[in-house]
């Protein structure tokens, strides 16, 4: 995917995508390129990889990632996550708590059912291509490893079923579609499932590292 000159390009998502980020401007247009605000996780190292790759190309990136967040939470933030920064690139990871909230815990009323999940999705993505209808829209694969939380609760079959809802919302939305279930079904070959997601959900350093090269793997092609 050809990202213009002067894009701004937004990361969104949940934990995986937050990664402690500073919140210092939660309502109001923060700064692009900050370290502290970009976060420790993927979405920093690739704002970095990407900025170092094309100085020249006054990239301002940004995330708006929040912990916790579910596809119907990501939706409802719309003016603070999506319409206040005006993006032209949107890179979207969501839907593992809709899974881990939810079935996973026992408790289905707390989680995003698998028919509203993909209502929700295409009813956000809809919005964007309306609003800004030059717009790239990367959307990324909800993903586990088989370590942690993801042993000792119930997130299959629920989890793999999101992760099809997903694609299939890409195959008719995404201009780039980042699978990243793949990518860490190929890591666990090459050292534990602890070692890249010590619960089975969020990412180590090193997890995070690998994400960050595949996303600029399947962007930049």
């Amino acid at each position: 995917m050809n990202i213009p000159p002067n894009a701004t390009i937004l990361f969104q998502g949940d934990s995986i995508t937050d990664c402690n980020r500073e919140r210092q401007f939660p309502d109001q247009m923060p700064p692009a390129n900050q370290p502290p605000a970009l976060g420790h996780g993927y979405a920093g190292r690739a704002a970095a990889k990407l900025l170092a790759r094309f100085p020249d190309q006054n990239y301002s990136i940004f995330n708006r990632g929040i912990s916790g967040n579910r596809i119907i939470q990501l939706r409802d933030r719309w003016e603070t996550g999506f319409n206040l920064i005006r993006p032209d690139v949107v890179s979207i990871l969501i839907g593992v708590n809709d899974t881990w909230h939810g079935v996973a815990k026992g408790t289905p009323e707390n989680g995003v059912g698998l028919e509203e999940y993909d209502r929700v999705y295409r009813e956000l993505l809809e919005k964007l291509k309306e609003t800004f209808p030059k717009i790239k829209l990367v959307l990324c694969e909800p993903f586990v490893v088989e370590c942690g939380a993801v042993l000792r609760m119930n997130f299959h079959p629920d989890i793999d079923r999101r992760r099809e809802l997903a694609r299939k919302v890409a195959d008719e939305y995404a201009d780039v579609w980042v699978p990243f279930q793949e990518l860490f079904d190929g890591l666990v070959q090459e050292a534990p499932p602890e070692y890249w997601a010590h619960d089975g959900v969020h990412p180590s350093l090193a997890g995070h590292e690998r994400m960050a090269e595949f996303w600029l793997e399947k962007v930049l092609g």
